[in-house]
């Protein structure tokens, strides 16, 4: 019996098959391990050979052989969809058009069950006979792009250019696709499934619309599944979490000649930066990875001025919580230290004050590896010649993955490139696969009936 064994180096969960045979092979040995050789979340346990197993038994089911033909004769009415909804603008906090029309699209698949919850999220609910479990996939509906950008798809060749083309507007046309497939071939499952456009995935929006999910009271979900990531192979299993502030310090300006000794913003907001770093570049050594950045800065009038007010926006990240906590209690510390510093130096004029104001806060987080979910991704994948390689990133997953709910983040399929960037392209590269792959999964953790 061949045996798959996952361990994790550099964050990255490698797999190893030791058959080729899809049939009878089990997960065994699994470790989860950080590259200094601490153990994160060991499971010496042997885990029988049941995602396998079940896994081919739905790939072997006439019903499914017949709609993975079906997604391979999807090729050009997802082109078709791809190119429409990419073309409806969804800027940040203000995606209610595409919302719309992919609702609509969600009924005319076949789901009867659609609503538009109070923040935005589309949700079109497939019954399961069962019913006691829910799994939910889940698409984001908006871009990074501002409202007036130019969606205009251009095709060269295979290759479709358009702000959010890839990101995640082919996540949307992967969820309609299953639905499809699903509706065709009146294919039953166990579990209630959720079909999912979420809204306010991208930068400032923090993942409010899957946030929203979760809240007391909100549907209930066993299982997450996001479509949210480019290369075939890529599975995010791990949340990066990030902390993001602006800051803002105030003083009440001048002449740079006149004024002069007056507190100063940009000079403390650059001993801001320099006490910072300082002390971030030793939490941020070692492992599990760390980073911090200082994206943006802005502040005054004119260069013979002293401004009146100096800003930046910052960014710390870490899949480890008590580092990411060390970074924030750092940051807030060089703040407050660089205040105080500048007002105790000035000579004449009022005290600066600093405003700091959380702007993001997504949760990090870590896999429990023994998750069925997991699993039943990586067979899925692998009877499908794919071999998955298990990463930590920033997606919708981080809020369930925080929760401790298996959740895990799939590839759209094809070739995405220059993802926020206005050139963003994707190409149509044996794009039925993701979505064939995310089936057999989605079969498997929701129980084929």
């Amino acid at each position: 019996m061949g045996k798959l064994r996952m361990t994790l180096t550099n964050r990255t969960l490698k797999c190893t098959l030791a058959t080729a045979a899809l049939v009878g092979f089990g997960l065994t040995g699994c470790t989860h391990t950080d590259d200094i050789g601490a153990v994160h979340a060991a499971s010496n346990t042997v885990i029988e050979a049941e995602a396998s197993s079940q896994v081919a038994a739905i790939a072997a089911d006439p019903k499914i052989r017949a709609a993975m033909k079906t997604i391979e004769g999807m090729n050009q009415l997802n082109v078709d969809r791809l190119i429409t909804l990419t073309e409806i603008p969804a800027p940040p906090f203000h995606e209610e058009k595409r919302a719309a029309e992919f609702a609509k699209r969600l009924k005319s698949a076949g789901l009867t069950d659609v609503s538009v919850d109070e923040v935005g999220n589309v949700i079109g609910r497939r019954p399961g006979q069962k019913g006691d479990r829910t799994i939910a996939v889940v698409a984001h509906l908006d871009t990074v792009f501002p409202a007036g950008t130019d969606v205009t798809v251009r095709r060269e060749g295979n290759v479709y250019r358009a702000p959010g083309i890839g990101d995640n507007t082919r996540g949307l046309v992967i969820l309609l696709s299953l639905v499809d497939a699903l509706e065709a071939h009146n294919i039953e499952t166990a579990a209630d499934i959720l079909f999912i456009g979420s809204v306010g995935e991208e930068g400032l929006g923090d993942l409010r619309g899957v946030r929203h999910l979760f809240r007391e009271g909100g549907p209930k979900i066993d299982s997450f599944m996001a479509i949210d990531g480019g290369a075939d192979d890529r599975v995010v299993i791990d949340a990066v979490g990030s902390s993001r502030y602006r800051v803002t310090f105030s003083g009440p300006g001048g002449h740079s000649y006149g004024a002069f000794g007056r507190a100063h913003p940009h000079q403390a907001l650059s001993e801001t930066i320099t006490g910072f770093t300082q002390y971030a570049r030793r939490i941020t050594q070692g492992e599990p990875k760390a980073t911090f950045s200082v994206g943006r800065i802005g502040g005054g009038t004119s260069i013979n001025s002293i401004p009146f007010t100096s800003w930046m926006e910052v960014d710390m990240r870490s899949t480890d919580p008590a580092k990411l906590a060390r970074l924030d209690a750092a940051f807030q510390k060089a703040v407050h230290e660089a205040l105080e510093k500048e007002n105790k130096s000035r000579l004449a004029g009022e005290a600066l004050t600093v405003e700091v104001k959380s702007v993001g806060q997504r949760p990090p987080g870590r896999a429990d590896l023994e998750a069925s979910l997991i699993h039943n991704v990586g067979v899925a994948m692998q009877s499908l010649g794919i071999e998955p390689q298990f990463v930590a990133s920033s997606t919708d997953s981080n809020i369930p993955i925080s929760l401790g709910i298996p959740a895990v983040t799939l590839s759209r399929g094809g070739i995405s490139k220059n993802a926020h960037a206005p050139n963003e392209s994707w190409e149509n590269v044996d794009s039925h696969l993701a979505i064939q792959s995310a089936l057999l999964a989605i079969l498997a953790e929701a129980e084929m009936m």
